[in-house]
């Protein structure tokens, strides 16, 4: 995957603070025919995940033909990977959701996937309330989309936790369409959880300090995001946010193994609920990062922005905010070398290129007090 021999490195060097690291990425995906036109084999994800040493939950893209032959793919490439990966199915509402769950667990699915916005549906969807007993019943983890592009979901997954206790649902997303509300509700609901794979600082940082520790679980979205950086910014947050190293061995991998094996969850504690303090002159640098993410993702080229968060970063080398800001320089520096090679990052064209660096710098700039060093463009 991209980018991945920066990862390495600064996985290697970050990880050192948290001995005894055993991740697993509960959110990446394999597919070629989604029309978002996305792509991942199951060679790529594995790759990705070897960078940081993890294994993976993996389900299937979009398949506009259905999920029957995507399910059995997926099963046949997780048993194939001896142990690196864990097959969940995909579910469409509208084609007997509890025949296909019925028919895939039984041929190896450890959990299901939901996609609301794959499939234009919502929660209280009626073909699926057989499919929650069910899961219910047998303890199974069901991850839903709740990112951006579909209506808010929050009150719907309350209720499914409360009416189905055995379940447990894993809002992916850090579920950014209730995350303002819905962290009330975390520590009344043990079987209520949510995964990281979001690139935005400010909602997980909100998420890792509103959250119980427990009910949060490190997920990549892999091809979207890639495992590697996905950990990096996510184990940047947990630092920053003040989470213990057993905390965070839990977020990072055993909770999601205890839901897999279908154990009752592990109290890590409530919420730390701190205030993360944002430094001012850092918090330029983000407002310009951040505005230049917004160009990228609509395919523009960001120079002018970025031209002034290198401004906004020359603070003087004895100024405490000197090594985020040179983490910050080192990643734009990055993007630059790689657009000089012209290089592909694996995204669809209507990117503009290297937009995970600028997401990886915009998280630096909240993060400050975490140590690290990002590779050299060279490395």
């Amino acid at each position: 995957m991209f980018y991945d021999h920066v990862t390495g490195p600064w996985w290697a060097e970050l990880a050192l603070q948290v001995p005894g690291l055993d991740v697993i990425d509960v959110h990446t995906h394999i597919g070629q025919n989604d029309p978002d036109g996305f792509t991942c084999t199951t060679q790529e994800l594995r790759e990705g995940l070897d960078t940081i040493g993890a294994r993976g939950v993996v389900f299937p893209m979009q398949e506009p033909g259905g999920y029957p032959p995507a399910n059995d793919m997926v099963i046949a490439e997780a048993a194939a990977s001896g142990g690196q990966l864990t097959p969940f199915l995909r579910l469409d509402p509208e084609d007997q959701p509890l025949a296909e769950t019925e028919r895939a667990l039984a041929a190896g699915a450890q959990g299901i996937k939901l996609h609301p916005r794959g499939e234009s549906f919502e929660l209280d969807h009626p073909a699926l309330a057989d499919v929650y007993a069910l899961a219910g019943e047998q303890r199974l983890p069901v991850l839903v989309h709740a990112g951006r592009g579909i209506p808010a979901l929050g009150h719907h997954a309350v209720d499914i936790c409360r009416s189905n206790p055995g379940l447990n649902l894993i809002l992916a997303h850090a579920c950014i369409t209730d995350l303002a509300w819905i962290w009330r509700e975390a520590a009344d609901l043990p079987n209520l959880f949510f995964d990281t794979s979001w690139w935005s600082a400010s909602d997980l940082l909100a998420l890792w300090t509103m959250v119980p520790p427990g009910q949060v679980l490190y997920a990549s979205d892999a091809p979207y995001s890639t495992p590697g950086f996905a950990a990096i910014m996510n184990l940047r947050c947990a630092l920053q946010a003040g989470l213990s190293q057993e905390q965070i061995r839990l977020s990072f991998g055993g909770q999601t193994q205890r839901l897999l094996d279908r154990q009752d969850p592990i109290d890590a504690g409530p919420a730390l609920g701190t205030a993360v303090t944002v430094d001012p002159l850092l918090d330029r640098v983000h407002t310009f990062l951040v505005a230049a993410v917004g160009q990228a993702l609509s395919g523009q080229e960001p120079a002018e922005l970025l031209t002034l968060a290198r401004f906004a970063c020359n603070m003087g080398d004895d100024a405490p905010q000197a090594p985020a800001a040179a983490e910050v320089l080192g990643l734009m520096d990055m993007r630059e070398a790689f657009l000089r090679e012209d290089e592909t990052d694996g995204r669809p064209q209507r990117f503009a290129p290297g937009l995970q660096l600028l997401i990886a710098a915009a998280v630096v700039t909240r993060t400050p007090a975490v140590l690290s060093r990002v590779a050299s463009p060279g490395a």
